[in-house]
């Protein structure tokens, strides 16, 4: 990938008006290159009504007088349009001076870019630039409404401006002669928003179009930016007091044009697709009035969850107690639209599921709702399955917290570490039989501290993608993140009793926020009490700023000399050599 150069001209969908007319000036300001800017408007010699007038009351006041000059009734709708149709013109004449002010040179063309024969003959008419060698496809349109309301006219009008357009552009463009393809696509193509099917449908096909460009196109810039809501003119108070409700951050002009100019002037490889901006998350549905029972059926494989293979004892793949746990919070979520998981308690592993001949051939996940609120839902859940008798068998159970709001993170105060402390490096807690982990667990990276009353240490979690995942994906919080906190007791238990364990239960927790690999956080954890065989300890997840991931309480882990055996058995038997 080559940056922009002033020698670029760059096709602008939408870049006459609103958010793209910023980034337009801000890239004619860092780059001095040429913009031909596509709009909808037709540019007219301005009315004699409104000349002069700035204030939009008064120009109201004088289409009304020049409506009425005429003998017809000014209408609301017709006043609109009338006061609306000069000040976009006016911004569209503002865009092009501020482009050339800022060391750019720009051209607006007015051109339906849903009708590619119009498109191509506006273009052959009026582009005195030449090659086209970028592309910002800008343009788009909205029709919010639940999906039930919507009309195919609505569909249509939303998805023809961001797919039809961008098709009919390339159409018209060659894309073999691009140097750049920038998408503005949106965060609700990424994670969806209510009343937007058709907004987040036309986007998510921009998102793949980028992939697609970026595969058969290798030397041409291909972006599309899912961008959040912008600071701008579209944000009122109360759209904005809405977005802090749901805790999603507006981006200020002055940000996002940056952003958008470092993406272009980046140089080397980089994603097809990136998200700038907060998640959306869906709002709760009102709850129903009586207390509900769901009934979750899954089939489980090996084959389809490669991180098991980090997950090895006596070459046996074991679900992780966060595992099961991430299965049971991830469906309550689901089931309860909107609403998040919060906290657990009294959570037991009652027959962990082992992935060789004790499988069964399908799990029951039981969701009893015990209470419910529009602010809280406690749901009471338990996996089972039947064995080959037809005996059933209990895996798991747990009681479950969900809340439409999730409450600040809390501050920990970590205990203080003796300045004689030497620290121990995490990598050959894996290697020595203290830890069983592979690499999607792997996230100990120095124990700071280990004494009689606890562990403290730095960790870093892993990347993994879905696929990795398999059966259970990081969503409802992040279990690997869990997991390598659990192992502080490991690392405790082994240290002290020259033991390896394993967890059995946990009497309380609660998530605050997600974490995200790849990032370095914190574990401390606290010894409650303990004998020869089991140990009871707090363990708590934080930032370098003390602000807490998740928190759990009293979990409670069985020792075993035999369990170091075991641990070194940690690859499945088609890993062996």
């Amino acid at each position: 990938m080559t940056p922009l150069t002033s020698s670029a001209v760059l096709l602008v969908s939408g870049g006459a008006r609103g958010i793209t007319a910023q980034c337009v000036i801000d890239l004619a300001r860092h780059f001095r290159c040429k913009f031909i800017l596509l709009g909808r408007t037709a540019l007219q010699d301005e009315p004699a009504w409104a000349q002069g007038i700035s204030q939009e009351s008064e120009l109201k006041n004088q289409a009304i007088a020049e409506v009425r000059a005429r003998g017809d009734k000014p209408t609301p709708a017709l006043i609109s349009q009338m006061v609306g149709n000069v000040a976009a013109q006016r911004e569209i004449r503002q865009t092009v001076t501020a482009v050339q002010a800022a060391g750019g040179n720009a051209i607006y063309i007015s051109a339906d870019i849903t009708d590619q024969t119009a498109l191509q003959t506006a273009l052959a008419s009026h582009n005195p630039f030449g090659t086209i060698t970028g592309v910002i496809h800008g343009a788009g349109n909205l029709a919010d409404k639940l999906i039930e309301n919507k009309t195919a006219a609505d569909f249509e009008t939303v998805y023809s401006a961001k797919v039809a357009g961008l098709e009919n552009i390339l159409a018209v463009v060659p894309p073999s002669q691009l140097t750049a393809l920038v998408l503005f696509s949106s965060v609700a193509g990424f994670y969806g928003n209510v009343g937007q099917a058709d907004y987040a449908i036309a986007n998510e096909v921009l998102n793949k179009i980028a992939h697609h460009f970026s595969k058969h196109y290798p030397a041409c810039n291909v972006i599309s930016i899912n961008w959040g809501p912008w600071d701008g003119g579209m944000v009122t108070p109360q759209l904005r007091e809405y977005f802090d409700k749901l805790d999603i951050k507006v981006i200020p002009i002055e940000v996002g044009t940056r952003m958008l100019v470092d993406e272009l002037r980046a140089n080397g490889q980089r994603p097809a697709q990136i998200v700038i901006g907060s998640a959306i998350q869906p709002q709760p549905a009102p709850p129903s009035a009586e207390l509900n029972t769901v009934h979750l059926r899954r089939k489980l494989h090996l084959a389809d969850n490669p991180f098991l293979g980090d997950h090895v004892v006596n070459h046996r793949a074991v679900l992780p107690m966060v595992s099961a746990m991430s299965w049971i919070a991830n469906a309550c979520e689901q089931v309860n639209r909107g609403y998040r998981f919060f906290a657990f308690d009294n959570y037991r592993v009652l027959k962990g599921i082992v992935f060789d001949e004790t499988l069964a051939n399908e799990y029951t996940l039981d969701l009893k709702e015990v209470s419910k609120t529009a602010d809280e839902i406690v749901i009471d859940a338990m996996v089972h399955s039947q064995n080959a008798e037809g005996k059933k068998r209990f895996h798991y159970s747990a009681q479950i917290m969900l809340r439409a709001l999730l409450p600040d993170a809390p501050t920990f105060e970590p205990p203080i570490i003796p300045s004689n402390t030497q620290a121990i490096p995490g990598a050959p807690l894996y290697q020595d039989g203290t830890l069983f982990h592979g690499y999607s667990f792997q996230g100990v990276e120095r124990v700071l501290n280990i004494d009689k009353r606890g562990v403290v240490m730095r960790c870093v979690l892993p990347p993994t993608d879905a696929a990795y995942q398999g059966q259970f994906p990081v969503q409802a919080f992040n279990y690997a993140m869990a997991d390598i906190g659990l192992q502080s007791i490991g690392i405790w238990s082994r240290h002290f009793y020259k033991m390896g364990s394993l967890p059995l239960r946990a009497a309380s927790g609660q998530h605050f926020r997600q974490g995200v690999f790849g990032q370095t956080f914190y574990v401390t954890m606290q010894v409650r009490s303990h004998s020869d065989t089991n140990v009871i300890a707090g363990i708590t997840l934080y930032d370098d700023e003390n602000r807490v991931y998740m928190v759990v309480n009293d979990l409670e882990v069985t020792m075993s000399q035999h369990l170091n055996e075991l641990f070194l058995k940690n690859r499945l038997p088609e890993a062996l050599p």
